[in-house]
């Protein structure tokens, strides 16, 4: 049988330092590799372009250019890759805080091919957004491949956007600091040492191989920068320029892919294609030097250009960038912001040098740079590390940290969220609903913490027929399957639809059908395994072993559950104000059966009863039995420390296993010294991984709307085990011929209190089971499917009683079944627990109050697993 520890060797493996290191160079060389590729593409093309521009008329041929390019690209996005459409880094920061974006050698493979049509023919975008989203996606597949856990796959795909941005840029530091800073905000070991690795590796592979830098393409800086105290003034000036106009931009973006989202007329491909279109036009009619990309970054850079050029040159990228950017195409901002931050740079440093005349327009040309992509990115320090490592002059570094904190403040004032979480926020993907907490929360819980302990289960031999009724009349999507108590399989309704028409059902048994050798858990994996493992193998179901024993199944929707109880605060904390608790004496009896009952002893009046009722349903299911005896102690003294005495407790637990042993059934028990019943009692039903949870309750059985003492009250509402509370009738007896009423509606627990009675009833013999169900006056006579369905299962499920069914027409629903319980001599009521309030459900019929009030009956309150009452 396949169980979670066959991952364990190879996911070991996987996760060790030296595998980490070993796939953090993979992904840096292979990112290098891609980035560079994508850069000769882009240039390659762009050359044809300028080529074609230059030999026939440039106002008609890039129009043209561009609109063929943007068409091509925007086909192949929306026909194989959705995902590969825009910059990329939403997408990356998406995927990484675990929203379903494709990361894959599609995404990979499309944004490569598309990002050279795009760039090469024309759009004002920049290849670095692309390059980030290609080294996460190799990443991602990478990590696909060689199986590893959610958080190491997570840093990998981190460590591969790290490595294309540093590729991009030949700037390693600045790789690292984009994951820390934008990514993942950790700065773990592991983050850490596979950004630095990756983005070294890949600066050093786009270095080698596409040149000294791979997105600016400077000239060589022959100019030198200065820096002076009475220039000061002018960078905060650049500051504010650079964070206000940045705050600006990103509201153009946001504005601009909704309006082409409301184009709904207009496929991907149009819009990418006009949005070619217009730029190449709007290109066409301005001077040679904005034709060229290239040179004109490179000509900003080096502040050669007067304030007229200048000016233009940052209203036109601005205004373009806008247009190629809402069409969806694959280019990213980090060129575009650089060049807009270059121009405005170049105002600010000419309006320098004519009023003070003490600094170089270089310099304000650079500082500019790192000032407005961090007002636009919110990266303010990897966009100091860019400009350093491109430039390596220190001059830059003290007006690069004044322009560009005051330009992040500036921009913070007008929202306080970077380009790429307002881009998802705007596609309803809030970052914040996957925080670290949530993958700490993933880490700490396990399966047997949010597993469903109560499990239905088909043999092997079960006629096919028989599971397709099973299946249409249960919302379960799947069964685990026993042979000889041990599971051999799981029969989902895929199982079903599989069988051809051809086979005969009849002579088809599930063990010919079902899915052997299943993927299971141990109640010790931790959800982050088991989310990794449903992941893996596209699967939304795992049963959870204890050794052999099947203990319970956890879905995809557990999970989920789970995790939105975590983020929402709504979690139970009642039982954090005391201490633990504290086990004194433990037996442990043979593990044989298949799931456990817990069974708390505290009254040696009311034990035997209870006991006699625990193993008979022992016996009925084939359970083991964990008795429980609690020695309370108020809160001012702690279990782990306060000496107690055991004599009276296990004296009474000596009996039970005395008991179980004459019946055959397997008896563990245990004393625990706790500051609240409850607690103990919840803690052991966890740690024991019981089913079926059997309490006794004597005295007054409702009082003011409630069930019980608030012991029994929060049992009810937090155990996650099928829960059973007795009150004995006070001369009961497991006599023959005894007499149940068991009042229906269409509740779930009624449900399964009516599945659980074949357990029930062998504590009396050949008992008459009496169903019945009440109906006002003013209404019509109720479907009776539900009375015909209860009846033929008891009928079949236990053959020694006598079953009868029978509808009732009274006005007062408790008054009815409190009355019937009179006239014909009700020995048992079974009860399912209302989800609502008693007082509430009084004329509904569900678990009114007056049923404990007006009887002496013994009842039996039944409260499925998984199911929530208010008491």
């Amino acid at each position: 049988m396949k169980l979670i520890s066959a991952f364990q060797p190879l996911r070991h493996l996987t996760q060790s330092s030296r595998f980490a290191i070993i796939e953090a160079c993979l992904i840096g060389l292979i990112s290098g590799l891609a980035a560079v590729a994508l850069q000769d593409g882009i240039g390659w093309l762009g050359g044809l372009r300028i080529y074609f521009a230059n030999q026939f008329h440039s106002p008609l041929m890039l129009p043209l250019i561009g609109f063929i390019g943007g068409f091509i690209a925007g086909l192949l996005i929306e026909t194989i890759a959705p995902d590969a459409k825009g910059s990329g880094i939403p997408q990356v920061k998406a995927a990484l805080a675990q929203f379903p974006i494709a990361l894959n050698w599609q995404v990979a493979l499309v944004k490569l091919i598309s990002g050279i049509t795009v760039l090469g023919t024309g759009l004002p975008l920049g290849r670095q957004g692309p390059t980030v989203q290609l080294g996460a996606a190799l990443a991602a597949q990478l990590s696909y491949w060689f199986p590893t856990a959610p958080n190491h796959r997570q840093q990998m795909i981190a460590a591969g956007a790290g490595a294309g941005l540093a590729a991009g840029f030949a700037a390693p530091i600045a790789g690292v600091l984009f994951i820390v800073e934008e990514l993942l905000h950790d700065l773990s070991g592991l983050t850490l040492g596979t950004a630095i690795l990756s983005s070294f590796i890949g600066a050093v592979v786009a270095h080698v191989l596409g040149g000294q830098n791979l997105s600016i393409s400077f000239e060589q800086v022959t100019t030198s920068t200065s820096f002076s105290v009475p220039e000061i003034p002018f960078f905060i000036l650049l500051g504010i320029l650079a964070g206000g106009f940045g705050a600006l931009f990103n509201r153009g973006l946001l504005l601009s892919v909704d309006l082409n989202r409301r184009l709904t007329f207009l496929g991907l491909p149009w819009r990418i294609g006009l949005a070619g279109g217009i730029c190449g036009g709007i290109i066409g009619q301005l001077p040679s030097i904005f034709q060229d990309n290239t040179g004109l970054r490179g000509l900003l850079g080096l502040g050669d250009l007067g304030w007229q050029l200048a000016l233009t040159a940052f209203m036109v990228q601005f205004g373009l960038t806008l247009i190629a950017y809402g069409s969806g195409a694959p280019g990213g901002l980090f060129a575009p912001s650089l060049v807009m931050g270059a121009a405005l740079g170049n105002l600010v440093g000419l309006g320098q040098a004519q009023l003070l005349g003490a600094g170089l327009p270089t310099t304000y040309a650079f500082v500019g740079m790192g000032a407005f992509f961090g007002a636009v990115s919110r990266v303010p320090f990897t966009g100091i590390v860019i400009i350093f490592e491109i430039t390596q002059d220190f001059n830059l570094v003290l007006p690069l940290m004044i322009s560009s904190v005051v330009a992040y403040l500036t921009a913070e004032q007008v929202n306080q969220s970077s380009i790429y979480d307002l881009l998802l926020k705007q596609q309803g993907i809030q970052l914040q609903n996957a925080s670290p907490s949530a993958q700490r929360m993933l880490d700490a819980l396990t399966a047997e913490d949010i597993m469903q302990r109560q499990v239905e289960t088909l043999p092997s031999d079960l006629p096919l027929d028989a599971a397709r009724k099973i299946f249409s009349r249960s919302h379960h999507r799947g069964f685990p399957i026993l042979e000889d108590r041990r599971l051999v399989g799981i029969l989902s309704r895929t199982d079903l639809n599989r069988v051809t028409q051809q086979q005969k059902p009849g002579d088809t048994l599930i063990r010919d059908v079902m899915t052997p050798q299943p993927l299971t858990v141990s109640p010790t994996a931790s959800l982050s395994d088991v989310l990794y493992i449903l992941n893996r193998s596209h699967i939304s179901r795992l049963p959870v072993l204890d050794g052999r024993k099947l203990i319970g199944i956890i879905t995809r929707a557990d999970i989920i559950h789970a995790e939105f109880d975590h983020i929402s605060g709504q979690k139970q904390q009642d039982n954090q104000a005391f201490a633990p608790s504290y086990g004194v004496y433990l037996t442990r009896g043979p593990a044989t059966g298949e799931g456990r009952i817990l069974l708390p002893l505290a009254n040696p009046d009311t034990a035997e009863t209870l006991l006699k009722v625990a193993v008979a349903m022992a016996q009925s299911l084939n359970y083991e039995l964990e008795c429980l005896h609690i020695i309370h102690l108020p809160r001012n003294r702690l279990p782990a420390e306060t000496p107690v005495q055991t004599t009276k407790s296990r004296r009474i637990l000596q009996r039970a296993v005395r008991y179980g042993q004459r019946h055959q059934v397997s008896v563990h028990t245990q004393v625990i010294v706790a500051q609240d019943v409850a607690q103990a009692i919840l803690e052991a039903e966890q740690t024991e991984h019981i089913n079926l949870l059997l309490m006794g309750w004597q005295g007054q059985f409702f009082s003011g709307g409630q069930i019980g003492n608030p012991t029994v009250r929060t049992i009810l509402q937090q155990a996650k085990s099928q829960v059973l509370v007795i009150r004995p009738a006070t001369h009961f007896n497991m006599g023959k011929n005894q007499r149940w009423l068991i009042p229906v509606s269409g509740g779930p627990n009624v449900q399964q209190a009516i599945q659980l009675l074949p357990a029930l009833v062998p504590i009396s013999k050949s008992p008459n089971l009496k169903l019945f169900q009440v109906y006002p006056p003013s209404s019509d006579l109720p479907d009776p499917s539900i009375l015909d369905h209860y009846s033929q299962f008891l009928k079949q499920a236990c053959p020694d009683s006598t079953v009868k069914s029978t509808q009732i027409c009274a006005q007062n629903v408790a008054d009815a079944i409190v009355e019937l319980a009179r006239l014909q001599q009700t020995d048992i009521i079974v009860i399912g627990a209302s989800p609502t309030g008693l007082v509430h459900q009084a004329l509904k019929g569900n678990i009114p109050l007056a049923i404990a009030q007006g009887t002496e009956a013994t009842i039996i309150l039944v409260r499925g697993s998984g199911t929530s009452v208010v008491v």
